[in-house]
This record gives structure tokens, C-alpha cells and sequence, in this order.
């Protein structure tokens, strides 16, 4: 069965959202709609919507002037098994002593890694994307380090993959939090699957906007974008114990030195900074 999607940007995330809303009532109606925030702080969003049937040009034209949209660009996409397509392009990452795979690869993990499973339809998240490499790097280190984090965070956890790599080698008190409701869901069934279910609480909080995030915590993972991280300094900050890291990702490369002088500016020291392809990773510690 063939498949048809159509992708706009616009500014806003109340725009975005309300354009999204205005598509599940196109006919042909859409079998899905994604509303996305474009990763470079530009203040863009991404709407896309899939269909069965061919959508109609008028429709969209209609929905982009309303909205204030740019046009929508309509591709009919080939017949694949997006997951199977995944599975074969998703190779294993290493990072340090941790050993991010699918279920498809169970019987490639190398002896003395720590393993951390994430299902290959869960593809963000996976270790592939040069943020959370950086992270688990980062983390990496810090143990190596002889660094002991008895509490810990995850804000903005996506698939919990950062908890669950702290999970792996610390006896520690962790939570890991997402803004997203289907994110949360999505972290849960990660623990599941690795069978951390009771090494780390979960929460669904913007921000530290819940009790079990009150710290303070001895790491604070926050793999998000520039933006919210630069609004986040000062609870970060406050929720961290004195002489506490921070692991921040989801910075490009050229905004690495505005976050790394932000936090700075509160109260933290950058102890180390990783370029992977597009992305910076940085390591703070809170002074004293």
C-alpha cells in the first residue's frame, strides 16, 4: 500500500500545534501527525502527516495560508519495512563501557561491556545520534574518573538510555524525567526490557517541575537543546550538590561557548567539552 507525506515548517509551537490539530480533520483523513521543534534553535517546527491516499493540494493550501505555513511539500514514499530497514542500517554503538544495541544484535555484545538494549523502532535515542554518544562518553569518564554519583537525574530522557547507563554501573538513587507523555512510555519500556524497571523513577515534568526532581543530585544528565538548557541554568545549578557534574547535549557546536559561559556565570566549571560531528557534549562541575 502506498504511502504519501506532507512536511511544512512554521514559527511557533502554538502554531504548530494547532496546524496539527487542523489535519486530523482533512479528508482523506491522515493515518499519523508528527509536530516537531527543528533541532537548530532556529524557532522553526516541523508538521508532517502521513496518509493511505493521496492528500488533497487544495486542503493543505488552504491549512498553510490559514496557519501562516510554508507550503507543504507532498512525497509518495517506497513500500519498506521501515523497521527491518532500520534493523539492518542500526549497527551496535560503543561508548566507553557501554554497548547500545537491538534485540537483533544480542549476540554481538562484547565481553566485559556493560549492555544497554534499546529496540531498533526506538531509533532516537539509540546512541547513534553524536548527543547521546557524547553523553554516555561523558559518563564514561567521569566513572573512570572514580566518580560515585549516589543520586542522579535525566532530564529529558527520551528512551532513559543516560539513566539507564548510570543505572548500570552505580547503586544509585535515579529519576528520569520527559516532558512527553509517549517519551515516558517509551522509557518504561526500556527498563523493562533491561531489567532496571526498579533502579530508576520516572516522572513526566517540564523542567524539574516535580517533587522527586527536588535534588540535590550528584549528576544531572540534560540532553535537550540550547534553548531550554539556557533557561534551565539556574534550577540545574540549584538542584545540584556541591562539587555535582552536569552532562548537557544537545548543543551545536557553535553554541557550545554561549551555554559553557552560561553555566559558568551560575556557579559551575566546565571540567570537559566533546565535539561528535554537529554536536558538543559538555562536562560542568558546581564550585564550591
Amino acid at each position: 500500500m502506498p504511502t504519501w507525506t506532507a512536511l511544512t515548517t512554521l514559527n511557533g509551537k502554538a502554531q504548530a500545534d494547532a496546524l496539527g490539530a487542523a489535519l486530523e480533520h482533512m479528508d482523506p483523513e491522515p493515518t499519523g501527525i508528527g509536530v516537531f521543534e527543528v533541532e537548530d534553535d532556529s524557532g522553526l517546527w516541523e508538521v508532517g502527516a502521513y496518509f493511505t491516499d493521496q492528500p488533497d493540494d487544495t486542503a493543505l493550501l488552504l491549512l498553510t495560508t490559514a496557519m501562516g505555513a510554508n507550503a507543504f511539500t507532498v512525497s509518495e514514499l517506497p513500500e519498506t519495512d521501515w523497521v527491518a530497514h532500520v534493523k539492518r542500517e542500526l549497527a551496535p554503538v560503543e561508548a566507553g563501557r557501554f554497548f547500545v544495541y537491538g534485540s537483533h544484535d544480542a549476540d554481538k555484545i562484547p565481553e566485559g561491556k556493560h549492555p544497554l538494549l534499546i529496540e531498533a523502532a526506538m531509533a532516537f535515542g539509540t546512541g547513534h545520534h553524536g548527543t547521546t554518544l557524547g553523553c554516555l562518553r561523558a559518563l564514561d569518564r567521569l566513572a573512570h574518573a572514580g566518580i560515585v554519583a549516589d543520586r542522579v537525574a535525566d532530564i529529558g530522557c527520551g528512551t532513559a538510555v543516560l539513566a539507564m547507563g548510570a543505572a548500570a554501573i552505580w547503586d544509585a538513587d535515579i529519576v528520569a524525567s520527559d516532558i512527553d507523555a509517549q517519551a515516558v512510555d517509551v522509557a518504561r519500556a526500556n527498563l523493562v526490557a533491561n531489567g532496571m524497571e526498579a533502579k530508576v523513577k520516572l516522572a513526566e515534568a517540564a523542567g524539574f517541575d516535580d517533587p522527586v526532581l527536588a535534588g540535590p543530585f550528584d549528576l544531572i544528565f540534560a540532553n535537550i537543546l540550547k534553548g531550554p538548557l539556557m533557561a534551565l541554568a539556574p534550577d540545574l545549578t540549584e538542584r545540584l550538590a556541591t562539587g555535582g557534574h552536569a552532562i548537557l547535549s544537545g548543543i551545536l557546536n557553535e553554541q557550545a561557548d554561549d551555554v559553557a559561559a552560561h553555566y559558568t556565570a551560575h556557579g559551575n566549571s566546565l571540567t570537559h567539552r566533546e565535539e561528535i560531528g554537529e554536536w558538543t557534549t559538555l562536562t560542568l562541575q558546581k564550585k564550591p
